[in-house]
């Protein structure tokens, strides 16, 4: 009897910024909205209530939801409203413009909610790759040379040395699309990495969202 190799970690990646800015929205939310169910007159309650329903399922939807698991085998996306599962012999490429995305062999597009783009990320990373060019020229200009710190070192501001990175500074979710690439090349054509995309609904967001929103489109409508 043969048993089946184990399945490897996932790797999970999130946004940070999204996980802190969801927290916060979800605390203020709670706490108006529970104050005004709880203070609340006349309609004021049952409005409030339709609103938590409608607005707390989106916010979790877009902030604390999105997720991109990989392991050896697939890729699992966890976006606001769906899970796609994605095995590394469907993947096609990643494409990073204004936002990050894979494509796989049917042609399909899906975007990674979880990995936004940060163009903001990618001037510092510039202005730190061009500010890594100008050292070596600078230092011989100055007299002071790589002989000063060794080779690959340079001063830390505090009388000490750190080694200087090498090649082209990425932003970090830049850095994170070059992760996936290796993974798809290393395990694009494996056995365990064969496959049908699967797509699933996130029913449990968008169920009580649609409930809702038609209780305050009642509530709104009666007046």
């Amino acid at each position: 009897m043969t048993t089946a190799p184990p399945e490897s970690r996932d790797r999970i990646y999130r946004s940070p910024l999204a996980l802190i800015g969801g927290s916060l929205l979800l605390v203020i939310i709670g706490w108006l909205g529970i104050d005004a169910v709880v203070s609340g007159t006349g309609r004021t309650p049952w409005l409030a209530l339709a609103v938590l329903i409608l607005v707390v399922p989106l916010v979790i939807a877009f902030t604390l939801r999105p997720a991109v698991f990989a392991n050896d085998d697939r890729m699992r996306i966890r976006n606001p409203f769906r899970v796609i599962v994605v095995p590394w012999g469907q993947v096609e490429m990643f494409r990073s413009g204004y936002s990050n995305e894979v494509f796989v062999e049917s042609g399909t597009k899906y975007q990674l909610w979880a990995i936004p783009v940060s163009l903001r990320g990618r001037k510092k990373a510039a202005r730190q790759t061009a500010r890594q060019a100008a050292r070596p020229s600078d230092a011989r200009r100055s007299g002071r040379g790589l002989g000063l710190f060794g080779g690959g070192m340079q001063a830390d501001g505090f009388g000490g040395r750190t080694p200087v990175p090498e090649g082209p500074t990425r932003a970090e979710t830049d850095k994170i699309m070059d992760e996936l690439r290796e993974i798809l090349e290393a395990r694009g054509k494996a056995k365990t990495s064969q496959g049908e995309v699967s797509v699933r609904w996130a029913y449990e967001i968008m169920g009580p969202a649609v409930a809702g929103a038609v209780l305050l489109a009642i509530l709104v409508a009666v007046g």
